[in-house]
């Protein structure tokens, strides 16, 4: 230990990882800011080129677009990490989105706002590349925990970004549209200055073949602890996409709420998340594993989900929302266990495949569950819940396969100890 001058010891000073993960789950927050700044303006942005009639439609197809281009773009962003490095495509990622939100604060024509969400789509990789980076200088034990942060992360920007945008939208309604390039901009000024490349393992130049999404998830799908993984990820991901589409629906229909009732019950849910995946996913992770964090959480996401569908008044959602809540802790424990079961020189790779399953459900998701609500809604309301709660039952198998292997290095473990006593 160091000392000072007068012989006392130094205060301890942060490690460098430390910080880079600090500027990592700052980047995370800014991002996500700058997403929920636009969303209460886009209908009157729209609304502006006189597309009254077919708002919702070019609403939805800006939606999609954005998600389609992540879908296409986001694993070869990801491989590129693995060779060229974290920091270099994370700066594209952050420069790509200032001039994306720039480009749509001066759009005079509708097609430069649908250029400027492609635009975002294809340079939207911060989150793949963070989750990386994580995996990058973070040890086995330690990811859950700060996939967790990073969760928490992007949470509270989702729910303060709507809020500050909504603000400034009734000064100017572009004004949002420049905040988030502003903030994109300061994201690309701090990664440029402080955010330092780890030190790990560098994959190989990748062939132009291999930057399609579906050749990354082959290549990972062959990996036989990998695969049910990615198959429960996309229908948690799939599985999310039901309150992202109908809560404000749902809520109107089967209770009669306002959109403050709506708002205040999202933000809720919002605040939950976030500090479910803050404070207690480490903790129970490092209390019964990653496996078992997983299969808790799958199962606290189908109870809410339960909830939500037999729900006789609005007092009846609140256990729903702590149990969905506390879903979210099933989410950072499954990409810890996915970036261990993946070598080093792949994890950006890894995490490209797992944002472009997220933009595959992104897509589908609200087709799917739309449909099967208008299809339910002179009936029953809650079949929408149903059927997101029924997408893990295909899952049972990779999750009782999970506990059997989470139980048996338990076993292993207590063997050890008989025997180092």
């Amino acid at each position: 230990m160091s000392t000072l001058p007068s012989g006392r010891p130094a205060p301890p000073t942060r490690s460098p990882a430390r910080y880079a993960l600090a500027l990592i789950l700052a980047t995370v927050a800014l991002d996500a800011i700058g997403l929920g700044l636009i969303a209460p303006v886009l209908p009157q942005l729209l609304d502006s080129f006189g597309l009254q009639r077919n708002l919702a439609l070019h609403a939805g197809a800006l939606t999609a677009l954005y998600a389609l281009m992540q879908f296409v773009c986001a694993p070869a962003l990801g491989a590129l990490s693995d060779r060229y490095g974290r920091r270099p495509v994370l700066l594209f990622s952050l420069l790509g989105s200032a001039l994306d939100y720039l480009l749509m604060a001066c759009a005079p024509w509708l097609s430069l706002l649908y250029l400027g969400r492609a635009m975002s789509g294809i340079s939207g990789a911060s989150g793949s590349v963070a989750g990386a980076y994580i995996a990058d200088i973070s040890d086995a034990s330690q990811r859950a925990r700060r996939y967790g942060w990073m969760g928490a992360s992007f949470g509270l920007g989702l729910i303060a970004g709507p809020v500050i945008g909504g603000l400034l939208g009734a000064m100017w309604l572009r004004a949002p549209f420049v905040a988030a390039a502003v903030l994109a901009a300061l994201n690309f000024c701090l990664a440029w200055l402080a955010l330092p490349e780890p030190a790990r393992e560098r994959g190989r130049a990748p062939a132009l073949r291999e930057l399609v999404p579906w050749h990354s998830l082959r290549e990972l799908g062959r990996l036989p602890d990998l695969a049910p993984l990615l198959w429960l990820y996309l229908a948690m991901q799939l599985a999310g996409q039901v309150p992202g589409t109908l809560w404000a629906i749902y809520g109107h229909d089967r209770f009669g709420w306002n959109p403050t009732a709506v708002g205040l019950s999202l933000a809720a849910f919002g605040v939950m998340h976030a500090l479910f995946q803050a404070l207690a996913t480490g903790r129970i992770s490092e209390r019964f594993g990653p496996a078992r964090s997983l299969v808790g959480g799958v199962v606290s996401d189908v109870l809410g989900y339960l909830t939500f569908a037999f729900a006789r008044s609005g007092w009846t959602v609140a256990p729903g929302l702590l149990l969905a809540a506390g879903g979210g802790i099933g989410g950072p424990a499954l990409l810890a266990m996915s970036s261990t079961h993946t070598d080093e020189a792949r994890q950006g790779a890894l995490q490209g495949v797992l944002a472009s399953l997220a933009s595959l459900a992104a897509v589908i998701g609200p087709l799917v569950f739309g449909a099967v609500y208008v299809a339910g809604v002179g009936h029953w309301n809650g079949w929408a819940w149903v059927v997101g709660a029924a997408l893990y039952l295909p899952c049972i198998p990779a999750l009782r396969a999970l506990l059997r292997g989470a139980r048996g290095v338990a076993a292993r473990g207590v063997s050890a100890d008989a025997t180092t006593g």
